[in-house]
């Protein structure tokens, strides 16, 4: 019964740690320094297969328009943008056509990559009968600053965020503990129930025994 709690722990584990989850971008950069500019949009159904490229476009904090930063597609990266040459990583998913994960990595931030990033997400779905056309656009805004400095939101939410695992590594310790107690609490009833009728049977052997000699005499 433990091995196999332990073993449903494990499977659920493993899937939970394939499963998308879209997480926003951090939006504070500091100067040269490396930033992750996040990006992630997950399918809606993960059976469904799909082919998917990435658009990156940057929009500075005193510009009015859009210039194209960044194409991802058929697992080849192009910088568009000069501002960006031999400054710009691929920090996406890796080895597949059907990118859920479009996140690019900027080294030696400036101050003058302070402003506006817009990630597009174009995306085919492709099904038995027919395929599907989707577009997901996401803006993110950067602030440059010579360090990083922390906001209290941010710092309550790693608090949460240890307290919640530890929490429950505690639930699954107590959880073991229990299934432990419970199956060798069994273990020794069955033990009890066991010896009890060895000695029924021993006694009866006696008896008969005992009867036989009589009978004999």
């Amino acid at each position: 019964m433990l091995v196999l709690y332990l073993t449903l722990l494990t499977l659920q584990a493993s899937l939970c740690g394939g499963a998308c989850v879209e997480v926003d971008s951090d939006t504070e950069a500091v100067v040269n320094e490396g930033f992750k500019l996040g990006c992630i949009s997950c399918k809606k159904r993960g059976e469904v297969q799909a082919i998917a490229f990435i658009d990156w476009f940057f929009q500075a904090s005193d510009d009015s328009n859009f210039s194209h930063l960044y194409t991802y597609k058929d697992l080849k990266g192009h910088i568009m943008d000069q501002r960006f040459s031999e400054r710009l990583k691929w920090k996406g998913s890796n080895n597949t056509t059907d990118l859920q994960d479009g996140s690019i990595y900027i080294l030696n931030v400036t101050n003058n990559d302070k402003g506006t990033y817009q990630c597009i997400f174009s995306r085919t779905l492709i099904y038995k009968t027919n395929e599907v056309q989707t577009i997901t656009t996401k803006n993110i805004t950067i602030n440059v600053v010579p360090q990083l400095t922390r906001g209290l939101a941010s710092i309550l939410s790693e608090v949460m965020m240890y307290v919640s695992i530890v929490g429950l590594q505690l639930w699954l310790v107590v959880e073991m503990i229990y299934c432990y107690r419970k199956i060798s609490a069994a273990g020794e009833e069955a033990l009890r129930e066991s010896a009890v009728d060895y000695l029924a049977i021993a006694s009866e052997s006696k008896d008969n025994c005992a009867a036989g000699e009589q009978e004999a005499e």
